[in-house]
C-alpha cells in the first residue's frame, strides 16, 4: 500500500540524501577549516566521473534530437527563438546589475591580493574567438575545456544525419541508443552523488568560507543580493510569460535539484544531466530541452553577466575611473554578454571573460588577481543563475515554439 509518506519518501529520497551530504559536508568545513583537504578527492572523484561524462551525454543528446527533427525548418525557427530569447534575458540580467551598482554604489578600496596566475598569451578577440568555436584536432573536441566547438560540432552531426535521410537512418538509432545509455550512466554515478558533492562542499566552506568576509565583502553582497532577488523575481516572470501560474509552480516544484547541483559543484557543465531532467519533468519537448540546455550551458549565462558588470565596477572603482558614464555602461553591458559567452561551462572557466574586459578597457594586468579573486568568491551564486536560467528561458522558448497551451499538451 502506497502511503503519502512512502510516496514522498520514493519521489524525493535522491534530493534528501543530497541535502544531507551537503550539509554534513558543510559543518565539516565549518568546524574543520582547511583540514577538510583530506576529504576533497572524494568530491574530485565525483565531479571527474561527471565530467568524463558528461562530453559523450551532450553529443548523443544535442546529436539525436536534431536527427529526430522530422522538419528542418523547424531547428532554424528554434535557433532563432533560442538567440531571441538567450540576448534578451541577458541583456535584462546586465540593466539589473547596472541599476543595483547605481543604487548601491562600490565605493571600497579595493588592495592587491598575492594570487598566482598562469601566464596568458596575448591574442587577439578573433584568434580567441576562432579557439573558442573550432579545433585543430578531432581528439580536442573531447576536452570540456572546448565545450563549445563540441556543441557546435554535435549540432552539425545532427543536421548531417538528418540531411542523409534514408541512408542515416541506422546512424539515427545509435544516436537516439548512446543517448538512453548516457542516460542510464549518470543515473549510477548519481548514485555517488551524496558522498561527492560533501566533499566538494565541505572543501569550499572550509577553504573558501572565511574569505567571504574579507576585503570584498561589500561588492560580493551586493552581487549575491541582486542575484537572488533576480532568481526570485525575473525568474518566476519569465515562467508566468510561458504558461501563468502553472508553470510557475512547474518551474519551482522541479527546479531544487539543478539549484542544488549548481551549488555544490560551481559548473554549469556538471548541472547539465540534473537539468535536461528537470527540463523534461516541466514538459519541454525533447527537441527544445535536449538542445537549449547543452546550448545554454556555454551560450547563456545570466549569472556570468551579473559577475562581468559587478567585476569592471569592482576595477573601475579601483583604478580611479568613473563606471556610472553612460558610453561606459552601454559598452560594459555588451563586453558583458560577449564575456559570459566567452567562459567555459566549467569551475573557474572564467580566464577568457576576465583577459578580454582587462585588454579592452586598458587596464594593467595587475588588475587580473582582483578579478579572479572576485569570480572564486562569486562562482557559486554565478553558476546557479546560469543553471537556472537556462530551464526559464527553455520556458519562454517553448510558449514561442509551441504556442500559449504548450503546458496543457501531452507529455513530451
Amino acid at each position: 500500500m502506497n502511503t503519502p509518506s512512502n510516496n514522498f519518501l520514493k519521489n524525493y529520497s535522491s534530493l534528501i540524501l543530497l541535502l544531507v551530504g551537503i550539509v554534513v559536508g558543510s559543518i565539516l568545513g565549518l568546524v574543520f577549516g582547511k583540514q577538510v583537504e583530506v576529504i576533497k578527492p572524494l568530491g574530485d572523484i565525483f565531479l571527474n566521473m561527471l565530467f568524463t561524462a558528461v562530453v559523450p551525454l551532450i553529443f548523443f543528446a544535442i546529436a539525436s534530437a536534431i536527427a529526430n527533427i522530422e522538419k528542418s525548418e523547424k531547428i532554424g525557427r528554434l535557433l532563432i527563438t533560442m538567440v531571441l530569447v538567450f540576448l534578451s534575458t541577458m541583456l535584462v540580467s546586465a540593466l539589473v546589475m547596472v541599476a543595483a551598482i547605481y543604487l548601491f554604489p562600490v565605493h571600497q578600496n579595493v588592495q592587491h591580493l598575492n594570487v598566482p596566475i598562469e601566464a596568458i598569451e596575448n591574442e587577439t578577440i578573433g584568434s580567441q574567438i576562432t579557439k573558442l568555436v573550432t579545433v585543430s584536432e578531432f581528439f580536442e573536441l573531447l576536452s570540456r575545456k572546448n565545450m563549445l566547438a563540441f556543441i557546435l560540432f554535435s549540432f552539425l552531426m545532427g543536421i548531417a544525419s538528418l540531411r542523409a535521410e534514408k541512408s542515416g537512418e541506422a546512424f539515427r538509432q545509435f544516436l537516439n541508443s548512446g543517448n538512453e545509455v548516457m542516460k542510464q550512466l549518470f543515473e549510477m554515478i548519481m548514485i555517488f552523488a551524496p558522498v561527492g558533492l560533501g566533499a566538494y562542499f565541505a572543501y569550499q566552506v572550509g577553504v573558501l568560507g572565511p574569505e567571504l568576509f574579507g576585503i570584498y565583502a561589500k561588492s560580493v553582497g551586493l552581487c549575491y543580493g541582486t542575484s537572488f532577488f533576480y532568481l526570485i523575481v525575473f525568474f518566476t516572470l519569465y515562467a508566468f510569460l510561458a504558461g501563468g501560474i502553472p508553470a510557475i509552480k512547474t518551474y519551482w516544484k522541479n527546479n531544487i535539484v539543478p539549484l542544488v547541483t549548481a551549488l555544490s559543484t560551481c559548473s554549469g557543465v556538471a548541472s547539465i544531466p540534473a537539468n535536461l531532467e528537470a527540463a523534461e519533468q516541466m514538459n519541454i519537448p525533447p527537441y527544445v530541452r535536449n538542445v537549449v540546455i547543452p546550448l545554454g550551458s556555454s551560450l547563456h549565462k545570466e549569472g556570468s553577466v551579473f559577475f562581468s558588470i559587478t567585476k569592471i565596477a569592482v576595477l573601475f572603482t579601483m583604478f580611479g575611473r568613473d563606471f556610472m558614464d553612460i558610453n561606459t555602461i552601454l559598452i560594459a553591458i555588451g563586453i558583458a554578454i560577449i564575456a559570459s559567452i566567452a567562459e567555459g561551462g566549467i569551475p573557474s572557466g572564467g580566464y577568457i571573460g576576465e583577459v578580454l574586459v582587462i585588454s579592452i578597457y586598458g587596464l594593467p594586468m595587475e588588475a587580473l588577481p582582483v578579478a579572479m579573486i572576485i569570480s572564486t568568491l562569486l562562482d557559486p551564486i554565478i553558476t546557479l543563475l546560469n543553471v537556472t536560467g537556462d530551464t526559464a528561458s527553455a520556458m519562454l522558448i517553448t510558449r514561442f515554439s509551441e504556442g500559449k497551451k504548450w503546458m496543457y499538451s501531452k507529455t513530451y
